[in-house]
């Protein structure tokens, strides 16, 4: 009896380890990604960040204590780079300020002065959907090594030090709250020759002062380091951001652009593409991570995305949207996005020189028009509130998108994007063309690709946000819009919703080579890139 019993426990058990295998199996079959590029290169533009078009980024962390930079514009979240480059200008800045200056006094230091003990991520969460964001994304760790998280991969984390809260999970599940996505940013791949003599090569040598802030205090090695690529260095940057993927499920994988690919030796602009072995390992490690990230959100019933950053992409085209900062293609391009400042830094720098209203609604139109997503950066304070410039500017956003959203939500492009003469762009959506005049019409504007359209194509043309009646015709040069007297309760640019009788998006507009697309936009510097 005792031997039947064993004998049926043990084929129950091949069993179970028969039906698991199987399962894993199955599993397996339905994983759309393979570990390869190319797999990964038919990955979809999942539709909530094709139709939401607009989102907040936010960089935040010790570096907003700062809040200063040297002429007082410029990227201030490069600052603790830059202590230890520019120190002429840098020690006496901190002497002044802090009484000391490295390695006496480093950037560790100023780590507990990064309190956000005014913070409320409710209200920030509430903001951004007020003002019409659908997505949102925060600096998860920036250069500086620095994790806003609970992480228990680093003691320099915001649980264990300065806020003592999880400022990652705190703003996700607030956001998630409001409806919106949410995608904690990750920008350790230049870590490792951020605090270095050298940037962007494989074995980087850390500043002297930074050996001496070591040596006096041990436990910094684990922020300013680790110094240049190795296989331990590379392991440590996927296993940080497995850590955030398993504790937040985000929607969005947002990585920086990496200079190493195309530097020291290395090059991903030629086939075959050249890599020193350490980044071979890494360029291998970053497309597996990829692999994980989206298998991870197909298994979860997840539709999740990430960029392909840079003037010299990250990974092959066609594996995530093209984004650089403050990026404006001219044409219609592959789905890109353009992060955008207020003014001219991404972490908070006290009295930066922001953009107008005007500004920011044009830019946001013309990205949308070709084919963009616009995610807008604002630069909290330490203590976690905003700058009310920057809150006036998303307020400015928020209102004219209250009265102007339809022809940027859900659009897609037209057969042209923008037109010179009345300043002109294009966004479609069914059977409705919306052309949104960035300068305030005043005269008859004639839309001079309708030049072909029939006298009978034009059903209807309104001006959103007015109840005035929109006198127009078909001309022998295109459809002819007489603006009213009053233009209603729109600012900074009016938007013309005219219902056609046709479909007006135009997939053959679309200029599909990437390179193509980014010639002519200005190439951003490696050295202030965010």
């Amino acid at each position: 009896m005792r031997f039947k019993n064993v004998l049926f426990i043990v084929i129950v058990v091949l069993f179970l380890g028969a039906c698991n295998s199987k399962q894993k199996q199955e599993d397996n079959v339905k994983l759309p990604y393979d570990g390869s590029w190319e797999a990964l290169q038919n990955m979809p533009v999942p539709d909530w960040f094709n139709d939401g078009k607009v989102g907040i980024f936010i960089h935040w962390g010790p570096y907003s204590v700062i809040g200063h930079k040297k002429e007082g514009r410029g990227y201030a979240e490069h600052v603790p780079k830059l202590i230890y480059k520019d120190t002429a200008y840098y020690y006496p800045y901190l002497r002044s300020r802090w009484g000391a200056a490295p390695p006496e006094f480093g950037y560790k230091d100023i780590i507990p002065e990064f309190k956000a003990e005014h913070w409320n991520p409710d209200e920030w969460a509430e903001l951004f959907a007020e003002v019409g964001a659908k997505y949102v994304v925060l600096t998860a760790e920036h250069h500086d090594g620095w994790a806003n998280w609970d992480s228990e991969l680093t003691p320099w984390n915001a649980k264990d030090m300065g806020p003592k809260r999880d400022l990652v999970g705190d703003l996700g599940a607030a956001v998630k709250k409001q409806g919106l996505k949410y995608a904690p940013s990750y920008h350790r791949e230049r870590h490792s020759s951020f605090f270095t003599t050298e940037q962007y090569v494989v074995n980087a040598e850390p500043h002297a002062d930074i050996l001496a802030e070591i040596k006096n205090n041990p436990s910094a090695a684990s922020l300013y380091g680790p110094f240049g690529f190795d296989t331990s260095a590379v392991d440590e940057y996927v296993a940080r951001w497995k850590e955030i993927q398993e504790k937040y499920k985000p929607d969005f994988l947002w990585i920086d652009d990496i200079p190493i690919f195309t530097r020291d030796g290395n090059s991903t602009l030629v086939e075959p593409k050249v890599f020193k072995p350490e980044i071979q390992y890494f360029y291998d490690q970053c497309r597996l991570m990829i692999t994980d990230f989206m298998n991870n959100g197909n298994i979860n019933n997840q539709e999740v995305y990430l960029n392909n950053k840079g003037k010299n992409r990250n990974w092959p085209d066609g594996v995530g949207c093209l984004e650089k900062d403050n990026l404006k293609l001219k044409v219609i391009g592959p789905k890109w996005q353009s992060c955008t400042t207020f003014g001219t830094s991404f972490g908070f720098l006290e009295h930066d020189t922001y953009k107008t209203p005007k500004d920011i609604i044009s830019e946001m139109v013309e990205v949308v028009s070709r084919n963009g997503n616009f995610l807008v950066n604002i630069g909290p304070k330490a203590d976690g509130t905003i700058p009310q410039p920057q809150v006036d500017l998303l307020h400015s956003m928020g209102n004219w998108l209250k009265t102007n959203g339809e022809a940027i939500y859900g659009t897609r492009y037209w057969k042209v994007n923008h037109q010179d003469h009345g300043n002109i762009s294009f966004t479609t959506k069914g059977m409705n063309l919306y052309a949104i005049a960035l300068e305030q019409p005043q005269d008859a504007i004639v839309i001079e690709a309708t030049k072909e359209w029939g006298e009978t194509e034009v059903k209807s043309v309104v001006l959103l946000g007015s109840e005035a009646l929109i006198e127009w015709n078909m001309t022998a040069n295109g459809l002819e819009i007489t603006p009213p007297k009053d233009l209603g309760e729109s600012q900074y640019a009016w938007t013309f919703r005219i219902e056609t009788k046709t479909e007006q998006h135009d997939p053959k507009a679309i200029q599909t080579d990437a390179s193509k697309a980014l010639e002519g936009t200005k190439k951003v510097d490696l050295d202030g890139n965010h």
